[in-house]
C-alpha cells in the first residue's frame, strides 16, 4: 500500500514543484489582473472535468464495472468510444459558442471581457479530450497496479506552460495568455504520448485490439455492465468533487468582485491543492483498486484495516499540513508569489484567502478515504446526495460571506462546507465503525504532535518577523 503512495505522492509532488514554478512566473510575468484572469477562466472548465476526471470520479466507476465485467475488452472500448465521441462534439460546441459558454463560467465579466476570453476558452477546452485519453489508459493501468506513469505525467503540462512563459515573457499581456492556452494543449498531448508508451509496455492494447473486433458481434452482453456504469458515474461526478467544484463556484463568484479577486483564489487554492493532492487524493488513488477488490472478494476486514492505516496516516499529515500552513500562510505566499508585477497588497490579499481554504484541508481530505468505501460498494448514489447537500450549504455560505469578506469569504465557504461533506461521510461509512478507529491512543498522540506543530510554528514565525524587522 505505501509503495503505492509513494509513488503517487512523488510523481505529484514533482508536479506541483513545477506548478508552483508555473505560478511564480506566472504572477511575476503577468501579476494579478485582467489577462491573469481570462486566462485562468479560460483554462478553468477544462480544469474542472481534469480534475473530476483524473482525481476520481471517472476511475472510481470504471474500474468497479470493469473488474466485474465478463467483457472486458468490449466493455472498455464501448466506454472509450462513446466518452470520445462525446467530447469531440462538445468541443466544437464550445469553439462554435465560445462567448455563450464564457458568459456561463464568467458572468461578471463585461462584453469586452469576455470577448477577449471567448478565444481562449475555445482553445483551452480542447484539453478535455486528451485528458480524457490519458484518465482511461491510467484506469487500465491502475488495474495493473501502474502508477508512476500517470502520477509524473501531470508535470509535463507544467512544463510546456512554464516554456510557453519564459519564450514569450517580453510580449504583451494578451500574447502571453494565448501562447499558454497553446502550451496546454502540447502538454495534454505529451500526457497521451507517454500512457500510449506505458499501455503498450504492459500490453494493453489487445484490450482494444480485441475490443474494437468485438464491439459489433459482442455489444449485447455488456448490456447490464454499460448500464451499470452510467448508474453510478454522474453520480460518481458530484460525489468525488466537492472540492472542484466549490473552487469553479469561488471563481465565479469572484467575477463579480473587483479585479483580480479571481486570481486571488487561484494562487490560494493552488497552495491549498498541494497537500490535498500529494496526501489525500495520490493516498484515495492508490488504495482504492485494492479496496475494490477485497470487498468484491466479501473480505471486509482486509478492505477496513486498509481504510483505518489510512486514515491516520493522512490524518497526521494533513493535521500538520493545515497547522504549519495556517500560521506561515503571510510567508508561503511571500515567497512563492511576491515579485515583479504582484505586489504587497496582492500577497495579503492571497494569503487571508489561502488560510481560510486550509481551514477545509482535513475535512476534505479525510472524506476523500471514507467516501472510497462507498464507491468500491457502488454506492455512488449516496455521496451524490451527500456532496449535493454540501454544494448546496457552499453555495448559501458563500452568498451569505461575499459581502462581508469578498474572496475571503468564498474560501471560508468552501471549508465550512467541507465540514459538511465529512460529517455525512461518517454517517454514510457508519458513526460506529469510524468511533471504532478513533479509540485509540494513537488519537492522543495526534493532539500531543498539533500542539508542539503550533507551539514551534508560532516561535519559528516570531523569529522570522523579528529577523525581517
Amino acid at each position: 500500500m505505501f509503495k503505492s503512495i509513494f509513488t503517487n505522492s512523488f510523481g505529484i509532488l514533482t508536479s506541483r514543484i513545477l506548478g508552483f514554478v508555473r505560478d511564480m512566473l506566472q504572477a511575476s510575468i503577468l501579476g494579478a489582473n485582467i489577462y491573469t484572469d481570462i486566462f485562468i477562466v479560460a483554462f478553468k472548465l477544462p480544469n474542472l472535468f481534469r480534475r473530476i476526471f483524473a482525481e476520481g470520479a471517472f476511475t472510481q466507476s470504471f474500474l468497479p464495472s470493469f473488474a466485474h465485467s465478463k467483457q472486458k475488452s468490449v466493455f472498455s472500448v464501448s466506454i472509450f468510444m462513446k466518452f470520445f465521441g462525446f467530447l469531440v462534439l462538445f468541443s466544437i460546441l464550445v469553439a462554435l459558442f465560445s462567448n455563450f459558454f464564457t458568459n456561463i463560467i464568467a458572468s461578471g465579466f463585461d462584453a469586452h471581457t469576455i470577448s477577449e476570453a471567448a478565444p481562449l476558452v475555445a482553445i483551452n477546452f480542447n484539453y478535455l479530450i486528451l485528458i480524457f485519453t490519458v484518465t482511461f489508459l491510467a484506469s487500465l493501468l491502475q488495474y495493473k497496479n501502474h502508477f508512476a506513469t500517470t502520477a509524473f505525467s501531470t508535470a509535463l503540462l507544467n512544463i510546456a506552460i512554464i516554456g510557453a512563459l519564459l519564450s514569450s515573457k517580453e510580449e504583451s499581456s494578451k500574447t502571453i495568455v494565448y501562447n499558454m492556452s497553446y502550451a496546454v494543449i502540447i502538454g495534454g498531448l505529451m500526457q497521451v504520448v507517454v500512457h500510449v508508451i506505458a499501455a503498450k509496455n504492459f500490453h494493453l492494447f489487445k484490450i482494444f485490439v480485441g475490443g474494437f473486433y468485438g464491439l459489433k458481434t459482442k455489444s449485447s452482453r455488456i448490456t447490464n455492465d454499460i448500464k451499470k456504469f452510467k448508474s453510478t458515474f454522474g453520480a460518481s461526478v458530484l460525489g468525488s468533487s466537492t472540492a472542484q467544484i466549490s473552487a469553479f463556484l469561488d471563481g465565479w463568484l469572484a467575477s463579480f468582485l473587483f479585479a483580480g479577486s479571481i486570481s486571488y483564489l487561484y494562487y490560494a487554492n493552488r497552495i491549498f491543492q498541494f497537500p490535498l493532492a500529494l496526501f489525500a487524493i495520490a493516498t484515495s488513488v492508490a488504495i482504492f483498486p485494492k479496496v475494490s477488490r477485497y470487498l468484491k472478494n466479501n473480505d471486509n476486514q482486509k478492505a477496513y484495516l486498509m481504510l483505518e492505516k489510512s486514515f491516520w496516516f493522512l490524518a497526521y499529515l494533513l493535521t500538520g499540513a493545515s497547522t504549519i500552513g495556517i500560521v506561515f500562510s503571510d510567508e508561503i505566499v511571500w515567497l512563492l508569489y511576491e515579485r515583479g508585477a504582484f505586489t504587497a497588497v496582492d500577497s495579503s490579499h492571497t494569503s487571508m484567502i489561502l488560510s481560510m481554504y486550509l481551514v477545509g484541508l482535513i475535512p476534505f481530505g479525510l472524506s476523500r478515504i471514507f467516501s472510497l468505501w462507498l464507491y468500491a460498494k457502488q454506492r455512488q448514489k449516496e455521496a451524490a446526495k451527500i456532496s449535493a447537500i454540501s454544494l448546496g450549504a457552499n453555495i448559501i455560505l458563500s452568498l451569505a460571506l461575499i459581502v462581508p469578506f469578498q474572496a475571503a469569504g468564498l474560501a471560508l465557504a468552501s471549508s465550512l462546507s467541507g465540514f459538511i461533506l465529512f460529517y455525512l461521510t461518517i454517517e454514510k461509512f457508519g458513526k460506529e465503525q469510524f468511533l471504532t478507529i478513533l479509540k485509540d491512543k494513537r488519537v492522543l498522540i495526534l493532539l500531543g504532535l498539533t500542539i508542539v506543530v503550533i507551539i514551534v510554528s508560532l516561535i519559528i514565525k516570531k523569529e522570522f518577523i523579528h529577523v525581517a524587522l
